[in-house]
């Protein structure tokens, strides 16, 4: 058999598309219609994300905003602990939302979280430290992380802007010093995980004598999924007040 028979033998095996496409679940038109979540677009995501939510909702409640965040950091964890653990403080979801209506930029600590941040239905610019001190000049200068680094080299934007923090505890410390300096941002998502200095973070944002509006959680867990997963419910909730109005 020659190459280009056999790489038209290798095609033709795909030519039946319908049977690699059959939805893995099955969709409930009613929760499809009511999905108001800009990471969901097609009719299989949406039906995921609704199934997903309606079982959370029925384990660990739904009745104030802070549950939301507690749902939505569950599915992206797998793990329905996370919600025993999740901390707010000085009513950081009204101040995150309006952060996210004035489009507010969106600062984070590395690209995962960039990258896990819907781009629909919001206009703020979603920006990674790492790249405010590209050549690791700051970083290497005072042998610290690039991630603290980059916050350092950042400091005089972040008032005002969503951080968002899902793996360097040495970040959100950073930042905690920032704000000793007089650095005001609308709201810190601190959710660091690790071993060193993870929880420890987490426990400074919540006793910053500034009161800045916070989102934690206690202890070592953590991560990108629920840093991610805590801004996008802030864009959910301030699109859908917009279409109310």
């Amino acid at each position: 058999m020659t190459t280009e028979e056999n790489a038209n033998e290798k095609v033709g095996k795909f030519d039946n598309l319908e049977e690699l496409t059959e939805l893995t679940v099955d969709v409930n038109p009613e929760l499809v219609s009511i999905c108001k979540d800009s990471g969901a677009r097609t009719e299989e995501a949406k039906a995921i994300y609704m199934k997903s939510r309606t079982m959370i909702q029925e384990l660990i409640g739904n009745k104030t905003p802070e549950d939301r965040f507690r749902q939505r950091c569950v599915i992206a964890t797998g793990d329905l602990s996370v919600a025993d653990i999740m901390r707010f403080m000085h009513d950081p979801i009204p101040a995150g939302v309006e952060a996210i209506k004035k489009g507010a930029p969106i600062f984070v600590d590395i690209n995962m979280v960039k990258s896990g941040i819907t781009k629909a239905g919001h206009k703020s610019e979603i920006i990674c430290v790492l790249d405010e001190d590209p050549n690791a000049e700051i970083a290497n200068r005072y042998g610290i992380t690039r991630t603290s680094a980059g916050f350092l080299a950042a400091r005089e934007k972040l008032d005002g802007s969503i951080i968002a923090i899902g793996n360097a505890p040495s970040a959100l410390i950073m930042v905690c010093k920032l704000i000793e300096k007089g650095v005001r941002p609308a709201l810190i998502i601190g959710l660091p995980v690790g071993f060193v200095n993870a929880a420890e973070s987490k426990e400074i944002v919540r006793n910053l004598k500034i009161p800045v509006p916070s989102i934690s959680c206690v202890g070592t867990r953590g991560g990108t999924p629920m840093a991610v997963a805590c801004v996008n419910e802030l864009v959910a909730i301030a699109r859908e007040s917009e279409d109310e109005r």
